[in-house]
C-alpha cells in the first residue's frame, strides 16, 4: 500500500477541509491511502506539559510519519505571504531526517488558504517547498491540463492548490478549488506508486 502523508496546520478548518479533498484524491487511485496528521500550534505553553494528543481532528505528526510516507502533501494557512509559525516549527525540527536523507526522492506537493485574494498564496506554497528540496524531495505542482485551473475564480494556482476563504472565513471551498485539490490528491498519488 503506497502511504500518502497529508499534513497540515489549521486555525479556521479551511485548510482542513482542503486536506480531506486531498485525502479524497489519494484514496481514489488503487492501492493508495491518506495518512491525515496535523501539528501542534505554537504557544507560550511550555511543551513538556502540552498534551501529545489533541483534543479534537487527526493526531499530531510524528518524525517516523514523514520518515515511512511515500510521498507528502503539506499545507499551511497563509501568515503575510509565509507558512505559518506552527508549521514552520515543525519543519524547523526535522533537521535528523534532512540528515538521514529519509525523504529524498519521494514526491511532494503543498496547499494553502488565505483571508484574502491576493494575500501571498503563491509565496506562502513557495515557503513550504524550500525547506521540501533542501530534504531532496521531487516538488509537483498542478499542470495546466487540470481546466478548473483555468476556469477558477477563487484559490487555484500552478504552484498547488489554494483556496480564498475571506477575512471572516465564511466563503466555502468552491467547486473548482475542490476540483483541484481532487486533482493534487491524485497526482501525488500516481506519482509516490510509480516511484515506490
Amino acid at each position: 500500500m503506497t502511504q500518502i502523508l497529508v499534513l497540515y496546520y489549521s486555525r479556521s478548518g479551511s485548510v482542513a477541509e482542503m486536506a480531506r479533498h486531498i485525502a479524497h484524491g489519494i484514496e481514489s487511485v488503487a492501492d493508495c491511502e491518506a495518512i491525515i496528521r496535523t501539528v501542534p500550534a505554537v504557544s507560550a505553553t511550555p511543551e513538556s506539559i502540552e498534551s501529545e494528543i489533541p483534543e479534537s481532528g487527526p493526531p499530531y505528526a510524528s518524525h517516523e510519519d514523514l520518515i515511512n510516507c511515500d510521498g507528502l502533501a503539506l499545507g499551511s494557512p497563509t501568515r503575510f505571504g509565509n507558512m505559518a509559525s506552527a508549521m514552520k516549527y515543525f519543519i524547523d525540527s526535522t533537521s535528523d531526517i534532512w540528515a538521514s536523507g529519509s525523504l529524498s526522492g519521494k514526491p511532494a506537493t503543498v496547499f494553502s488558504s488565505s483571508a484574502s485574494l491576493h494575500g501571498g498564496q503563491e509565496t506562502t506554497l513557495i515557503s513550504m517547498m524550500l525547506p521540501l528540496l533542501h530534504h531532496g524531495m521531487l516538488m509537483l505542482g498542478i499542470p495546466y491540463t487540470e481546466s478548473s485551473l483555468s476556469t477558477t475564480e477563487g484559490g487555484g494556482t500552478p504552484y498547488g492548490a489554494t483556496h480564498f476563504a475571506r477575512s471572516s472565513n465564511d466563503l466555502p471551498i468552491s467547486e473548482d478549488e475542490k476540483t483541484l485539490c481532487i486533482a493534487v490528491g491524485k497526482r501525488i498519488a500516481k506519482v509516490s506508486k510509480r516511484l515506490g
